[in-house]
Protein backbone atom coordinates (compact mmCIF):
# COMPACT_ATOMS: atom_id res chain seq x y z
CA UNK A 1 0.00 0.00 0.00
CA UNK A 2 2.69 2.48 0.95
CA UNK A 3 4.47 1.63 -2.33
CA UNK A 4 1.34 2.61 -4.25
CA UNK A 5 1.28 6.01 -2.54
CA UNK A 6 4.97 6.63 -3.06
CA UNK A 7 4.60 5.91 -6.77
CA UNK A 8 2.13 8.75 -7.17
CA UNK A 9 4.91 11.23 -6.55
CA UNK A 10 6.67 10.58 -9.85
CA UNK A 11 5.17 12.99 -10.79
CA UNK A 12 2.32 13.74 -8.43
CA UNK A 13 -0.84 13.93 -10.53
CA UNK A 14 -2.48 16.11 -7.87
CA UNK A 15 0.33 18.63 -8.18
CA UNK A 16 -0.44 18.82 -11.91
CA UNK A 17 -4.18 19.23 -11.29
CA UNK A 18 -3.51 22.01 -8.79
CA UNK A 19 -1.88 24.03 -11.57
CA UNK A 20 -4.91 23.85 -13.85
CA UNK A 21 -7.27 26.79 -14.19
CA UNK A 22 -10.63 25.94 -12.65
CA UNK A 23 -13.60 27.56 -10.96
CA UNK A 24 -12.63 25.76 -7.77
CA UNK A 25 -8.98 26.08 -6.79
CA UNK A 26 -7.34 22.67 -6.30
CA UNK A 27 -4.92 22.24 -3.42
CA UNK A 28 -1.29 21.27 -4.08
CA UNK A 29 -0.01 18.45 -1.84
CA UNK A 30 2.58 20.67 -0.15
CA UNK A 31 -0.15 23.10 0.90
CA UNK A 32 -2.26 20.27 2.29
CA UNK A 33 0.74 19.06 4.26
CA UNK A 34 1.51 22.54 5.60
CA UNK A 35 -2.02 22.64 7.00
CA UNK A 36 -1.70 19.14 8.44
CA UNK A 37 1.53 20.24 10.11
CA UNK A 38 -0.52 22.67 12.24
CA UNK A 39 -2.24 19.75 13.97
CA UNK A 40 -0.85 17.85 16.96
CA UNK A 41 0.96 15.01 15.23
CA UNK A 42 -0.09 12.46 17.83
CA UNK A 43 -3.48 12.50 16.10
CA UNK A 44 -1.92 10.37 13.38
CA UNK A 45 -0.90 7.70 15.90
CA UNK A 46 -4.39 7.33 17.34
CA UNK A 47 -6.60 4.67 15.69
CA UNK A 48 -9.71 6.49 16.94
CA UNK A 49 -9.02 9.89 15.31
CA UNK A 50 -11.62 10.83 12.72
CA UNK A 51 -11.01 13.28 9.82
CA UNK A 52 -13.49 14.95 7.45
CA UNK A 53 -12.92 16.94 4.27
CA UNK A 54 -16.34 18.52 3.51
CA UNK A 55 -15.25 19.94 0.13
CA UNK A 56 -13.36 17.17 -1.66
CA UNK A 57 -11.99 18.13 -5.06
CA UNK A 58 -8.91 16.02 -5.73
CA UNK A 59 -8.86 14.04 -2.48
CA UNK A 60 -5.44 15.44 -1.60
CA UNK A 61 -6.24 16.10 2.07
CA UNK A 62 -7.57 12.60 2.65
CA UNK A 63 -4.68 11.07 0.75
CA UNK A 64 -2.06 12.92 2.77
CA UNK A 65 -3.87 12.11 6.02
CA UNK A 66 -3.93 8.44 5.04
CA UNK A 67 -0.20 8.47 4.41
CA UNK A 68 0.47 9.89 7.86
CA UNK A 69 -1.87 7.41 9.51
CA UNK A 70 -0.23 4.51 7.68
CA UNK A 71 3.06 5.48 9.31
CA UNK A 72 1.66 6.55 12.67
CA UNK A 73 -0.36 3.38 13.26
CA UNK A 74 2.31 0.94 12.15
CA UNK A 75 3.07 -0.18 15.71
CA UNK A 76 -0.58 -0.41 16.76
CA UNK A 77 -1.78 -2.24 13.63
CA UNK A 78 1.27 -4.05 12.19
CA UNK A 79 -0.54 -5.85 9.38
CA UNK A 80 -0.56 -3.51 6.37
CA UNK A 81 -3.91 -4.56 4.85
CA UNK A 82 -5.60 -4.54 8.24
CA UNK A 83 -4.18 -1.05 8.84
CA UNK A 84 -5.35 0.16 5.42
CA UNK A 85 -8.86 -1.23 5.99
CA UNK A 86 -9.10 0.38 9.42
CA UNK A 87 -7.94 3.82 8.24
CA UNK A 88 -10.17 4.05 5.18
CA UNK A 89 -13.27 2.58 6.80
CA UNK A 90 -13.07 4.19 10.25
CA UNK A 91 -10.91 7.31 10.16
CA UNK A 92 -11.13 9.36 6.95
CA UNK A 93 -14.30 10.73 5.39
CA UNK A 94 -15.11 13.17 2.62
CA UNK A 95 -17.99 14.97 0.94
CA UNK A 96 -17.26 15.81 -2.69
CA UNK A 97 -18.41 19.07 -4.25
CA UNK A 98 -19.37 17.48 -7.60
CA UNK A 99 -19.83 13.99 -8.98
CA UNK A 100 -16.63 14.40 -10.99
CA UNK A 101 -14.57 15.36 -7.95
CA UNK A 102 -16.03 12.42 -6.03
CA UNK A 103 -14.61 10.10 -8.69
CA UNK A 104 -11.30 11.94 -8.69
CA UNK A 105 -11.08 11.87 -4.89
CA UNK A 106 -11.80 8.15 -4.69
CA UNK A 107 -9.22 7.53 -7.38
CA UNK A 108 -6.66 9.49 -5.34
CA UNK A 109 -7.51 7.86 -2.01
CA UNK A 110 -8.72 4.35 -2.84
CA UNK A 111 -6.77 4.09 -6.12
CA UNK A 112 -10.11 3.38 -7.81
CA UNK A 113 -13.03 5.67 -8.62
CA UNK A 114 -15.53 3.14 -7.24
CA UNK A 115 -14.91 1.93 -3.70
CA UNK A 116 -16.57 -1.45 -4.22
CA UNK A 117 -14.36 -2.27 -7.20
CA UNK A 118 -11.93 -5.16 -6.87
CA UNK A 119 -9.04 -2.80 -7.60
CA UNK A 120 -9.80 -0.56 -4.64
CA UNK A 121 -7.07 -0.75 -2.00
CA UNK A 122 -9.79 -1.47 0.53
CA UNK A 123 -13.11 -3.10 -0.33
CA UNK A 124 -16.37 -1.35 0.55
CA UNK A 125 -19.85 -2.74 0.07
CA UNK A 126 -20.95 0.29 -1.94
CA UNK A 127 -19.34 2.34 -4.67
CA UNK A 128 -18.97 5.58 -2.64
CA UNK A 129 -17.06 4.20 0.31
CA UNK A 130 -16.50 7.03 2.77
CA UNK A 131 -16.27 9.72 0.07
CA UNK A 132 -19.84 10.79 -0.52
CA UNK A 133 -21.67 12.70 -3.20
CA UNK A 134 -25.36 13.12 -3.89
CA UNK A 135 -27.20 15.83 -5.78
CA UNK A 136 -28.30 18.73 -3.58
CA UNK A 137 -30.75 21.44 -4.55
CA UNK A 138 -31.06 25.15 -3.94
CA UNK A 139 -33.98 26.14 -1.74
CA UNK A 140 -35.46 29.30 -3.25
CA UNK A 141 -37.05 31.71 -0.81
CA UNK A 142 -37.84 35.25 -1.89
CA UNK A 143 -35.67 34.97 -5.00
CA UNK A 144 -32.56 33.68 -3.19
CA UNK A 145 -31.28 30.33 -2.01
CA UNK A 146 -31.93 30.01 1.71
CA UNK A 147 -28.65 28.13 2.19
CA UNK A 148 -26.05 29.83 -0.01
CA UNK A 149 -27.70 33.17 -0.89
CA UNK A 150 -27.29 32.90 -4.67
CA UNK A 151 -29.92 34.84 -6.63
CA UNK A 152 -32.52 32.60 -8.31
CA UNK A 153 -32.98 34.54 -11.54
CA UNK A 154 -29.32 35.01 -12.36
CA UNK A 155 -28.54 31.43 -11.35
CA UNK A 156 -31.23 29.95 -13.56
CA UNK A 157 -30.11 32.08 -16.47
CA UNK A 158 -26.54 30.79 -16.15
CA UNK A 159 -27.05 27.17 -15.17
CA UNK A 160 -30.45 26.20 -16.64
CA UNK A 161 -28.86 24.02 -19.34
CA UNK A 162 -25.95 22.75 -17.26
CA UNK A 163 -25.84 19.47 -15.43
CA UNK A 164 -23.88 20.76 -12.43
CA UNK A 165 -26.04 23.05 -10.26
CA UNK A 166 -23.35 24.08 -7.74
CA UNK A 167 -25.57 23.31 -4.76
CA UNK A 168 -22.88 21.95 -2.49
CA UNK A 169 -24.06 19.23 -0.10
CA UNK A 170 -22.27 20.42 3.00
CA UNK A 171 -23.90 23.87 3.01
CA UNK A 172 -27.27 22.85 1.56
CA UNK A 173 -28.52 20.80 4.48
CA UNK A 174 -27.62 17.57 2.72
CA UNK A 175 -24.87 16.14 4.96
CA UNK A 176 -25.01 12.33 4.89
CA UNK A 177 -26.78 11.29 8.09
CA UNK A 178 -23.96 9.25 9.60
CA UNK A 179 -21.54 12.15 9.17
CA UNK A 180 -23.86 14.74 10.69
CA UNK A 181 -24.02 12.74 13.91
CA UNK A 182 -20.37 11.67 13.92
CA UNK A 183 -17.83 13.24 16.29
CA UNK A 184 -14.92 14.45 14.18
CA UNK A 185 -11.55 15.29 15.66
CA UNK A 186 -10.45 17.22 12.55
CA UNK A 187 -12.34 18.97 9.76
CA UNK A 188 -10.00 20.18 7.04
CA UNK A 189 -10.41 21.47 3.51
CA UNK A 190 -10.27 24.04 0.74
CA UNK A 191 -13.92 24.95 0.03
CA UNK A 192 -15.32 26.58 -3.12
CA UNK A 193 -14.68 30.31 -2.86
CA UNK A 194 -17.60 31.94 -4.65
CA UNK A 195 -20.48 31.51 -7.06
CA UNK A 196 -21.16 34.08 -9.76
CA UNK A 197 -24.39 35.98 -9.18
CA UNK A 198 -24.31 37.36 -12.71
CA UNK A 199 -22.15 40.11 -14.17
CA UNK A 200 -19.08 38.02 -15.03
CA UNK A 201 -17.86 37.79 -11.46
CA UNK A 202 -18.53 41.43 -10.59
CA UNK A 203 -21.25 40.38 -8.17
CA UNK A 204 -20.02 36.92 -7.17
CA UNK A 205 -21.41 35.63 -3.88
CA UNK A 206 -18.80 34.29 -1.44
CA UNK A 207 -19.32 30.68 -0.29
CA UNK A 208 -16.24 29.72 1.72
CA UNK A 209 -17.48 31.30 4.94
CA UNK A 210 -20.57 29.08 4.82
CA UNK A 211 -18.35 25.98 4.86
CA UNK A 212 -16.49 27.28 7.91
CA UNK A 213 -19.72 28.12 9.74
CA UNK A 214 -21.22 24.73 8.92
CA UNK A 215 -18.04 22.97 10.05
CA UNK A 216 -18.23 24.73 13.40
CA UNK A 217 -21.75 23.33 13.89
CA UNK A 218 -20.26 19.82 13.80
CA UNK A 219 -18.06 20.90 16.73
CA UNK A 220 -14.74 19.28 15.72
CA UNK A 221 -11.82 19.51 18.11
CA UNK A 222 -9.72 21.02 15.31
CA UNK A 223 -10.79 22.98 12.24
CA UNK A 224 -8.41 24.11 9.53
CA UNK A 225 -9.31 25.54 6.12
CA UNK A 226 -7.63 27.59 3.41
CA UNK A 227 -9.73 30.46 2.05
CA UNK A 228 -9.43 33.90 0.42
CA UNK A 229 -8.25 36.63 2.80
CA UNK A 230 -10.96 39.06 1.70
CA UNK A 231 -12.91 38.31 4.86
CA UNK A 232 -10.35 40.37 6.83
CA UNK A 233 -12.13 43.55 5.78
CA UNK A 234 -15.63 42.13 5.33
CA UNK A 235 -17.60 43.09 2.26
CA UNK A 236 -20.41 41.39 0.38
CA UNK A 237 -22.01 38.91 2.76
CA UNK A 238 -18.89 38.75 4.91
CA UNK A 239 -19.32 41.44 7.58
CA UNK A 240 -20.99 39.16 10.11
CA UNK A 241 -18.56 36.35 9.34
CA UNK A 242 -15.58 38.70 9.75
CA UNK A 243 -16.88 39.75 13.15
CA UNK A 244 -17.32 36.11 14.19
CA UNK A 245 -13.82 35.17 13.11
CA UNK A 246 -12.07 38.15 14.67
CA UNK A 247 -13.77 37.56 18.01
CA UNK A 248 -13.13 33.79 17.95
CA UNK A 249 -10.44 33.22 20.59
CA UNK A 250 -10.22 29.54 19.56
CA UNK A 251 -8.40 30.46 16.34
CA UNK A 252 -4.90 29.92 17.64
CA UNK A 253 -2.86 30.05 14.43
CA UNK A 254 -3.20 31.86 11.12
CA UNK A 255 -0.92 31.93 8.07
CA UNK A 256 -1.47 34.90 5.77
CA UNK A 257 -0.25 35.14 2.16
CA UNK A 258 -0.58 38.47 0.37
CA UNK A 259 0.01 36.76 -2.97
CA UNK A 260 -2.02 33.59 -3.58
CA UNK A 261 0.44 32.40 -6.23
CA UNK A 262 2.86 31.62 -3.40
CA UNK A 263 0.60 28.63 -2.69
CA UNK A 264 -1.40 28.20 -5.91
CA UNK A 265 0.88 28.51 -8.89
CA UNK A 266 -0.59 30.59 -11.70
CA UNK A 267 -3.78 31.42 -9.78
CA UNK A 268 -4.80 35.00 -9.00
CA UNK A 269 -6.95 35.48 -5.90
CA UNK A 270 -7.26 39.18 -5.20
CA UNK A 271 -6.37 40.01 -1.63
CA UNK A 272 -4.39 36.81 -1.11
CA UNK A 273 -5.27 33.73 0.92
CA UNK A 274 -4.92 32.39 4.43
CA UNK A 275 -5.24 29.16 6.32
CA UNK A 276 -5.94 28.84 10.03
CA UNK A 277 -6.20 26.39 12.91
CA UNK A 278 -9.12 26.50 15.32
CA UNK A 279 -8.80 24.52 18.56
CA UNK A 280 -12.11 23.96 20.32
CA UNK A 281 -10.46 23.48 23.71
CA UNK A 282 -7.99 26.40 23.70
CA UNK A 283 -8.75 30.10 24.04
CA UNK A 284 -5.75 32.39 23.47
CA UNK A 285 -4.15 35.04 21.29
CA UNK A 286 -3.41 33.91 17.75
CA UNK A 287 0.02 33.06 16.37
CA UNK A 288 0.00 35.08 13.14
CA UNK A 289 2.56 34.30 10.45
CA UNK A 290 2.74 36.88 7.65
CA UNK A 291 4.17 35.45 4.42
CA UNK A 292 5.35 38.24 2.13
CA UNK A 293 6.95 37.93 -1.27
CA UNK A 294 10.51 36.58 -1.61
CA UNK A 295 9.84 34.22 1.32
CA UNK A 296 9.99 37.06 3.85
CA UNK A 297 7.88 36.26 6.85
CA UNK A 298 7.25 37.41 10.40
CA UNK A 299 5.60 35.73 13.36
CA UNK A 300 3.71 37.46 16.16
CA UNK A 301 1.29 36.27 18.83
CA UNK A 302 -1.51 38.81 19.05
CA UNK A 303 -5.29 39.27 19.08
CA UNK A 304 -6.94 38.91 15.69
CA UNK A 305 -8.77 42.15 16.41
CA UNK A 306 -6.78 45.19 17.49
CA UNK A 307 -8.29 47.75 19.84
CA UNK A 308 -10.45 50.34 18.03
CA UNK A 309 -10.28 48.27 14.84
CA UNK A 310 -13.01 46.52 12.90
CA UNK A 311 -10.76 44.57 10.53
CA UNK A 312 -7.80 42.24 10.70
CA UNK A 313 -4.36 43.79 10.20
CA UNK A 314 -2.37 41.31 8.17
CA UNK A 315 1.13 42.76 8.70
CA UNK A 316 2.65 42.04 12.10
CA UNK A 317 5.09 44.91 11.68
CA UNK A 318 2.18 47.34 11.28
CA UNK A 319 0.71 46.73 14.73
CA UNK A 320 3.07 49.00 16.67
CA UNK A 321 2.91 51.63 13.90
CA UNK A 322 -0.87 51.75 14.12
CA UNK A 323 -0.79 51.92 17.90
CA UNK A 324 1.56 54.92 17.77
CA UNK A 325 -0.75 56.72 15.36
CA UNK A 326 -3.83 55.99 17.47
CA UNK A 327 -2.11 57.51 20.50
CA UNK A 328 -1.69 60.81 18.64
CA UNK A 329 -4.59 61.14 16.17
CA UNK A 330 -8.28 60.44 16.66
CA UNK A 331 -9.66 61.68 13.33
CA UNK A 332 -9.00 59.80 10.09
CA UNK A 333 -9.00 60.36 6.35
CA UNK A 334 -12.29 58.54 5.79
CA UNK A 335 -14.11 61.57 7.21
CA UNK A 336 -13.14 63.50 4.05
CA UNK A 337 -14.01 60.77 1.53
CA UNK A 338 -17.39 60.83 -0.20
CA UNK A 339 -19.77 57.89 -0.53
CA UNK A 340 -20.09 56.20 -3.92
CA UNK A 341 -21.71 58.18 -6.75
CA UNK A 342 -20.69 61.51 -5.23
CA UNK A 343 -22.60 63.48 -7.87
CA UNK A 344 -25.18 60.81 -8.70
CA UNK A 345 -23.55 59.48 -11.89
CA UNK A 346 -22.96 55.71 -12.23
CA UNK A 347 -19.71 54.34 -13.64
CA UNK A 348 -21.31 53.62 -17.02
CA UNK A 349 -22.55 57.21 -17.44
CA UNK A 350 -22.11 58.30 -21.06
CA UNK A 351 -24.60 61.15 -21.51
CA UNK A 352 -21.99 63.87 -21.98
CA UNK A 353 -20.54 65.90 -24.81
CA UNK A 354 -16.93 65.50 -25.88
CA UNK A 355 -16.57 69.21 -26.58
CA UNK A 356 -17.51 72.16 -24.36
CA UNK A 357 -20.65 73.98 -25.46
CA UNK A 358 -22.76 76.86 -24.21
CA UNK A 359 -24.97 74.70 -21.94
CA UNK A 360 -22.46 71.86 -21.52
CA UNK A 361 -19.90 73.71 -19.40
CA UNK A 362 -19.31 71.35 -16.42
CA UNK A 363 -16.36 69.02 -16.94
CA UNK A 364 -16.91 65.40 -15.83
CA UNK A 365 -14.31 62.74 -15.12
CA UNK A 366 -15.93 59.51 -16.25
CA UNK A 367 -14.78 55.93 -16.73
CA UNK A 368 -11.68 56.02 -18.96
CA UNK A 369 -12.93 59.25 -20.54
CA UNK A 370 -13.95 62.85 -19.90
CA UNK A 371 -16.53 65.23 -21.30
CA UNK A 372 -18.96 68.02 -20.53
CA UNK A 373 -22.45 68.00 -19.02
CA UNK A 374 -25.12 70.50 -18.14
CA UNK A 375 -25.15 71.82 -14.59
CA UNK A 376 -28.75 70.69 -14.09
CA UNK A 377 -27.71 67.08 -14.82
CA UNK A 378 -25.98 66.97 -11.42
CA UNK A 379 -28.42 65.46 -8.91
CA UNK A 380 -26.24 65.26 -5.78
CA UNK A 381 -23.86 67.64 -3.99
CA UNK A 382 -24.43 70.53 -6.38
CA UNK A 383 -22.76 72.86 -3.89
CA UNK A 384 -19.46 71.02 -4.51
CA UNK A 385 -19.33 71.97 -8.18
CA UNK A 386 -17.70 75.37 -7.67
CA UNK A 387 -15.25 74.18 -5.02
CA UNK A 388 -11.83 72.51 -5.12
CA UNK A 389 -11.80 68.75 -4.82
CA UNK A 390 -9.45 65.80 -5.08
CA UNK A 391 -10.61 62.85 -7.17
CA UNK A 392 -9.34 59.36 -6.36
CA UNK A 393 -10.26 56.24 -8.40
CA UNK A 394 -12.64 53.97 -6.53
CA UNK A 395 -10.93 50.88 -8.00
CA UNK A 396 -7.15 50.74 -7.66
CA UNK A 397 -4.99 47.75 -8.54
CA UNK A 398 -5.85 44.37 -7.06
CA UNK A 399 -5.45 44.80 -3.31
CA UNK A 400 -1.68 44.37 -3.25
CA UNK A 401 -0.09 46.92 -0.93
CA UNK A 402 3.23 46.62 -2.76
CA UNK A 403 1.92 47.61 -6.18
CA UNK A 404 -1.37 49.52 -5.81
CA UNK A 405 -0.59 53.21 -6.32
CA UNK A 406 -3.18 55.94 -5.74
CA UNK A 407 -3.09 58.60 -8.46
CA UNK A 408 -5.09 61.62 -7.25
CA UNK A 409 -6.53 64.25 -9.59
CA UNK A 410 -6.86 67.90 -8.61
CA UNK A 411 -10.50 68.76 -9.15
CA UNK A 412 -10.89 72.38 -10.12
CA UNK A 413 -14.14 74.35 -9.75
CA UNK A 414 -16.74 73.49 -12.39
CA UNK A 415 -15.79 69.79 -12.40
CA UNK A 416 -17.59 66.65 -11.22
CA UNK A 417 -17.03 62.90 -11.55
CA UNK A 418 -18.86 59.65 -12.06
CA UNK A 419 -18.91 56.67 -9.67
CA UNK A 420 -15.52 55.70 -11.09
CA UNK A 421 -14.04 58.15 -8.55
CA UNK A 422 -14.61 59.19 -4.96
CA UNK A 423 -14.31 62.82 -3.89
CA UNK A 424 -12.00 63.99 -1.12
CA UNK A 425 -13.14 67.37 0.14
CA UNK A 426 -14.47 69.76 -1.03
CA UNK A 427 -12.31 72.77 -0.18
CA UNK A 428 -12.53 76.52 -0.62
CA UNK A 429 -8.75 76.86 -1.05
CA UNK A 430 -6.70 75.40 -3.88
CA UNK A 431 -3.62 75.16 -1.62
CA UNK A 432 -5.44 72.86 0.80
CA UNK A 433 -6.32 70.49 -2.05
CA UNK A 434 -2.74 70.53 -3.36
CA UNK A 435 -1.32 69.92 0.13
CA UNK A 436 -3.70 66.98 0.52
CA UNK A 437 -2.39 65.56 -2.74
CA UNK A 438 1.16 65.79 -1.40
CA UNK A 439 0.03 63.61 1.51
CA UNK A 440 -1.71 61.09 -0.74
CA UNK A 441 1.52 60.66 -2.69
CA UNK A 442 3.56 59.61 0.37
CA UNK A 443 4.55 56.03 1.11
CA UNK A 444 3.17 56.50 4.61
CA UNK A 445 -0.31 57.21 3.22
CA UNK A 446 -0.19 54.17 0.93
CA UNK A 447 1.01 51.93 3.74
CA UNK A 448 -1.79 52.92 6.11
CA UNK A 449 -4.34 52.60 3.30
CA UNK A 450 -2.99 49.14 2.46
CA UNK A 451 -3.74 47.85 5.96
CA UNK A 452 -7.43 47.83 5.02
CA UNK A 453 -7.35 47.76 1.24
CA UNK A 454 -7.09 44.08 0.33
CA UNK A 455 -9.22 44.26 -2.82
CA UNK A 456 -9.25 46.74 -5.70
CA UNK A 457 -12.07 48.76 -4.16
CA UNK A 458 -11.41 51.87 -2.05
CA UNK A 459 -14.60 53.07 -0.42
CA UNK A 460 -14.54 55.61 2.39
CA UNK A 461 -14.11 53.02 5.16
CA UNK A 462 -10.93 51.76 3.48
CA UNK A 463 -9.22 54.99 4.58
CA UNK A 464 -10.11 54.66 8.27
CA UNK A 465 -6.54 53.77 9.32
CA UNK A 466 -5.05 56.78 7.49
CA UNK A 467 -4.70 59.64 9.99
CA UNK A 468 -5.97 63.06 8.98
CA UNK A 469 -3.34 65.82 8.72
CA UNK A 470 -3.22 69.62 8.83
CA UNK A 471 -3.42 70.55 5.15
CA UNK A 472 -2.34 74.14 5.60
CA UNK A 473 1.06 72.74 4.59
CA UNK A 474 2.37 70.00 2.28
CA UNK A 475 3.67 66.71 3.72
CA UNK A 476 6.65 64.43 3.15
CA UNK A 477 7.40 60.96 4.40
CA UNK A 478 10.26 62.26 6.56
CA UNK A 479 7.89 64.64 8.36
CA UNK A 480 5.32 61.91 8.92
CA UNK A 481 7.88 59.43 10.23
CA UNK A 482 9.10 62.07 12.66
CA UNK A 483 5.57 63.07 13.76
CA UNK A 484 4.71 59.51 14.78
CA UNK A 485 8.19 58.74 16.17
CA UNK A 486 8.67 55.68 14.02
CA UNK A 487 11.79 53.62 14.58
CA UNK A 488 14.25 53.05 11.76
CA UNK A 489 13.10 49.44 11.60
CA UNK A 490 9.49 50.58 11.14
CA UNK A 491 10.52 53.12 8.52
CA UNK A 492 12.50 50.48 6.65
CA UNK A 493 9.49 48.18 6.63
CA UNK A 494 7.22 50.86 5.15
CA UNK A 495 9.86 51.76 2.57
CA UNK A 496 10.28 48.11 1.61
CA UNK A 497 6.56 47.55 1.21
CA UNK A 498 5.70 50.51 -1.03
CA UNK A 499 7.33 51.05 -4.39
CA UNK A 500 8.74 54.54 -5.13
CA UNK A 501 6.13 57.19 -5.78
CA UNK A 502 6.11 58.79 -9.23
Amino acid sequence: MSDVYEAVYNPDVLECIANLSNDEVFTPPEVANAMLDLLPQELFSDPNTKFLDPACKSGVFLREIAKRLLTGLEDKIPDLQERVDHIFKNQIYGIAITELTSLLSRRSVYCCKYADNKYSVTKFNDLQGNIFFSEAKHLWVGGKCLHCGIGQQSFEEQFADKEEKHAYQFIHNAIPGDLENMKFDVIIGNPPYQLDDGGNGASASPLYHLFIQQAKKLNPKYLTMIVPARWYAGGKGLDKFRDEMLHDKHIIELHDYTDASQLFSGVEIKGGVCYFLRDREVSADCKVTSHLLNNVQSVMKRPLLEQDSETFIRYNEAIDILRKIQNIDKIYFDTLVSPRKPFGFPSNFRDYEKEKKADFDIFIYAQKDQGYIKRDQVIKNKDWINKWKVYIPEAIGSGNIETDIVKPILGTPNTVCSETYVVVGPFEDKNVAENLISYVKTKFFHFMLGLKKITQHTTAKTYSFVPLQDFSKPWTDAELYQKYELTQEEIDFIESMIRPME
